[in-house]
């Protein structure tokens, strides 16, 4: 009994030297975790934003012959274009325009991000027939003093128009059949040379000359008067053909 006593007390022995023997030997080394790999950043550059545009008239219903005004602002435009006769313009601003009837003007933005439009359209009011409006009389009282409505000159005791006369002539009649509703006076003018009576004849053929070829392009002759002066109202002061030849001629005013 005794032996098999210390038979079991050295086998428990020998089983605890085991059990501290393993526990202390070398830890098994950790195992090595591989990173996960990092997303590949995007380097292409965002896309350039469109650009945009906004366009505006005020007043947008102007009477014929009186101004308004565009105004404009752009984003992301490296070129702004408004039509109408307008053009390139800066990537904002205003400008006054003076519409001869009534028209949309359109705005283009062009830039890196592509094109954008706006449009504004204004309103000319065209006067009941046979009503004057001073806003006509001024604009083509205007045009007169501006050059765009120029005397007609004739030759020495002539009053045949010549081919300079016609041309002249014929842009001169596009101001009045715009503004058809105005009245004009031809004056019939000659140089010094010559009776007073003579010179108020011819001054009366060289009006009448005048307003008979306006006529055929189209004016009204209920718009078209006309008045000889001779020699009465010289231009120029002179006496030597080029002061008499600025006296030769038909001279265009607007009645009030």
């Amino acid at each position: 009994m005794k032996r098999s006593v210390a038979l079991a007390f050295r086998l428990l022995l020998l089983i605890s030297m085991l059990v501290i023997i393993n526990g202390c030997g070398k830890k098994a080394a950790p195992v090595a975790r591989t990173p996960e790999p990092v997303p590949a950043r995007d380097e292409r550059p965002a896309p350039a934003a469109a650009p945009t545009i906004q366009l505006s008239v005020s007043p947008t219903s102007v009477e014929r012959g009186r101004q308004s005004t565009l105004t404009w602002s752009s984003t992301g435009a490296s070129s702004v274009i408004i039509d109408g006769g307008v053009g390139n313009v800066a990537e904002s601003g205003s400008i006054e325009i003076t519409p001869r009837e009534s028209t949309t003007y359109t705005a283009m933005a062009s830039g890196p991000g592509g094109e954008a439009r706006a449009s504004a359209r204004v309103t000319v009011l065209e006067p009941p027939p046979g009503e004057v409006r001073s806003a006509d009389i001024d604009s083509l009282e205007e045009a007169i003093r501006q050059g765009k409505v120029r005397p007609v000159f004739f030759d020495y005791d002539k009053s045949t128009l010549t081919e300079s006369a016609r041309e002249i002539l014929a842009e001169n009649a596009r101001w009045f059949r715009q503004f058809s509703s105005v009245q004009v006076i031809i004056e019939g003018h000659c140089d010094e040379r010559g009776t007073e009576e003579y010179n108020l004849a011819l001054g009366d053929r060289r009006a009448v000359a005048a307003r008979d070829y306006l006529v055929q392009l189209g004016v009204d002759p209920g718009q078209l008067g006309t008045v000889s002066y001779g020699e009465e109202r010289p231009f120029e002061s002179g006496q030597n053909e080029a002061a008499w030849a600025q006296n030769r001629r038909a001279h265009f005013v607007v009645r009030r």
